[in-house]
């Protein structure tokens, strides 16, 4: 489970001052639910996931995973919890099975577990025709399949994906959808990043509408539709953004 409770993120910079990338954020994600953060680039979705991964200090405001303070207690949020970033590098001179026994290892798996997960996670994602090739050979959906199996080797029940569907062709976006699917039918909490209006419908079970910063609205489809007397969620979202003036539409 995921809890955000009031989180604010401030960046200042000399070139253009003070930024609020996140402003005054709540929202949790339940067992057995995707939770979709939607909103158009500059937004503060991938922010609002990287302190969620503890890999940025909210300025203000508390998150906490499976329980767990993300500032006081990262080392035990990480145990719990696979991350997949928008811009993750992936060692090129290393192969997909390489990478997943160093991770492996780093979550402190035994090799035989790391064995066992690394046949699963590719016969899932049907990485066999690649898992012993070095990644500086494969194409862009190889590449984020091999990325998604490293954040899924330790088996984490919390799983947090920034725009995991970005770049992909129509089958491996197919894949992607269906493994976040499954893994709400085991019961794991996933919260998931996207701009793309039809991933946030087909996938997730409520959306929380991210402008400049800003939590905007937060609920199912069908509540969303109820409170805005709209059935489309293109037009929901680009009501809430003439209204908040959001340059990025």
């Amino acid at each position: 489970m995921i809890e955000a409770k009031n989180v604010t993120k401030i960046f200042d910079s000399r070139k253009k001052g003070r930024i609020v990338a996140v402003n005054d954020v709540s929202f949790e994600v339940r067992e057995g639910e995707i939770f979709g953060l939607l909103g158009p680039n500059g937004a503060g979705k991938t922010t609002s996931l990287r302190m969620i991964s503890t890999l940025m200090k909210p300025t203000k405001g508390t998150i906490r995973v499976n329980g767990f303070d993300v500032v006081k207690e990262p080392k035990k949020v990480r145990k719990g919890l696979g991350f997949l970033t928008s811009d993750m590098k992936l060692y090129e001179s290393l192969t997909p099975r390489e990478l997943l026994i160093f991770f492996g290892r780093l979550n402190h798996l035994s090799d035989d577990v790391i064995e066992q997960r690394t046949e699963e996670i590719s016969e899932y994602l049907d990485m066999k025709e690649f898992l012993d090739k070095k990644v500086g050979k494969l194409s862009t959906g190889m590449r984020q399949k091999a990325a998604i199996s490293i954040s899924l080797i330790h088996d984490p029940n919390v799983i947090v994906f920034d725009e995991p569907t970005n770049g992909l062709d129509v089958i491996t976006a197919h894949t992607v959808t269906e493994l976040l699917k499954d893994f709400k039918e085991r019961n794991k909490s996933i919260l998931i990043s996207t701009h793309v209006m039809s991933v946030a419908e087909k996938v997730c079970d409520r959306i929380g509408i991210l402008l400049k910063g800003k939590l905007k609205a937060v609920g199912t489809l069908d509540e969303l539709r109820e409170q805005f007397e709209m059935t489309d969620l293109e037009d929901i979202f680009f009501t809430l953004a003439r209204e908040d003036d959001e340059i990025h539409v």
